[in-house]
């Protein structure tokens, strides 16, 4: 059972935009403490709450006087399990990969600079790291209560580091052999992410949701 020692008084009401999140699972957290908060994706959201979704470019949302904003940009281009992409077989570079790569930090970078006083930007193990600033935090789910271990990583601005709420136990772990016949080791949460998607899209979608710990911690701690 997680356990959350935060205890909220005199809760201002604020205007929060969650960017780039189509699962609403922030979203959600912040509207049970009664915040106007409102996600934003070029994606139709799939958590169930059209009226609190935004549909289109969130870059065309930033001057609209929100008090918060948690963005999770999308990672495939900044990842830096995805650098093999970055060559084509001879060792030369792979032009269009490069390019989508500046454009996601370009994007990246617009959003750390809003007119917002307080902001999180949040992705995995990546690029922005060596090519903007390093993270303030890297959180894992087991540190709020889910078994699981995805590094992730926060650039914030205006809010303080994250509390562990419910440190639990790792996770399970899946042992495989790839069709290339290299053996491999995953956290079972994300193995089954691969397996269960029916397309690539579905496939990022499901391994770029945040876990409900963790978006608890973020809505009652900076809520």
């Amino acid at each position: 059972m997680r356990q959350n020692t935060f205890i909220i008084k005199n809760m201002k009401k604020m205007r929060i935009l969650l960017a780039c999140e189509e699962s609403q699972a922030v979203t959600k957290a912040f509207r049970k403490l009664n915040h106007d908060a409102f996600s934003c994706d070029i994606l139709p959201c799939s958590g169930g709450h059209s009226e609190w979704h935004i549909q289109g470019d969130v870059l065309e949302q930033l001057h609209k006087g929100w008090d918060m904003m948690i963005a999770h940009p999308p990672c495939k281009f900044l990842a830096v399990s995805g650098n093999r992409w970055l060559y084509n077989k001879d060792g030369s570079k792979n032009k269009e990969r490069w390019d989508n790569r500046e454009l996601a930090l370009d994007f990246v970078k617009k959003l750390m600079n809003a007119p917002i006083d307080k902001i999180a930007i949040e992705n995995p193990i990546s690029v922005i790291s060596s090519q903007i600033r390093k993270p303030d935090q890297i959180i894992q789910p087991w540190m709020f209560g889910d078994k699981a271990q995805k590094s992730t990583c926060l650039w914030l601005k205006g809010l303080p580091k994250l509390v562990p709420t419910d440190i639990v136990d790792k996770g399970e772990f899946i042992e495989f052999i790839s069709k290339k016949g290299v053996k491999k080791r995953q956290p079972k949460w994300y193995f089954d992410a691969l397996k269960n998607a029916k397309t690539s899209a579905e496939r990022s979608t499901l391994r770029s949701k945040t876990f409900q710990g963790i978006a608890d911690a973020i809505a009652s701690q900076w809520g």
